[in-house]
């Protein structure tokens, strides 16, 4: 007699995926193979939108084109090229906000051995992010000009799609407000219309697991400090 198979329920599978994604700044050079990186757009396409509009549109580097783009970001970025984003800028972080900010970046900043008050080490880490932290593979999200902040909020939605199923696929992944500091330098270089509003970039390749960088992982609040049941 044999045991009757296991299986594994949906929700377990999305939960163990959520779980062990995390932001990935340390990565190997090996590139991801093109069918691979199709199955996580196809997987990421079905994400829904605000009238099925599907805004996002994605420009993905791989090999010399990664090198061109942060021939051409990295310098504007180090430089101190003003700030160009698309989208107005949070205008401050505070009470839990700041709280789970300063956390996120003094649990890096420990990781890597930055001394807490070296703004100096904190600034070139900062920087890393214009290295793309040596991903392989660079994708740009934008949305359409004239769909304001709910063409924004679906492609949100599109990056989350985006990071699962690329962590389902063990292809590590950090999304990166970074890049869209400077959305002129890369509308510019990627020939983007004027119509085309950068949201975000993903660096996305495979984990470097023995860098330091990559040892820790983030909080997440109880679900008692953000939800609230309404029964009568």
């Amino acid at each position: 007699m044999t045991d009757a198979p296991t299986t594994t329920a949906p929700i377990d599978v999305l939960e163990d995926l959520m779980a062990a994604r995390f932001s990935c700044r340390a990565f190997k050079p090996d590139p991801v193979p093109r069918e691979t990186i199709e199955r996580i757009l196809g997987a990421a396409q079905k994400t829904a939108s605000w009238c099925n509009s599907q805004p996002w549109q994605v420009v993905i580097t791989s090999g010399e084109a990664t090198a061109k783009f942060r021939e051409v970001i990295y310098p504007a970025a180090a430089g101190g090229a003003p700030m160009s984003g698309d989208f107005e800028f949070p205008r401050e972080y505070r009470g839990v906000y700041l709280d789970r900010r300063r956390e996120s970046g003094f649990q890096l900043y420990n990781a890597v051995g930055i001394a807490r008050g070296d703004k100096a080490a904190a600034a070139q880490q900062a920087l890393q992010n214009f290295n793309f932290f040596g991903a392989p593979h660079v994708a740009i999200i934008t949305t359409d000009e004239a769909l304001g902040v709910y063409g924004a909020v679906d492609c949100g939605g599109y990056v989350t799609s985006f990071m699962l199923a690329a962590q389902a696929l063990g292809v590590a992944t950090v999304p990166q407000a970074a890049l869209a500091f400077h959305a002129g330098v890369v509308r510019k270089h990627f020939g983007l219309g004027d119509d085309r509003r950068v949201v975000c970039g993903i660096s996305f390749g495979y984990a470097d697991p023995d860098h330091k960088a990559n040892s820790y992982r983030t909080n997440r609040a109880a679900l008692g400090e953000v939800a609230t049941f309404v029964d009568k």
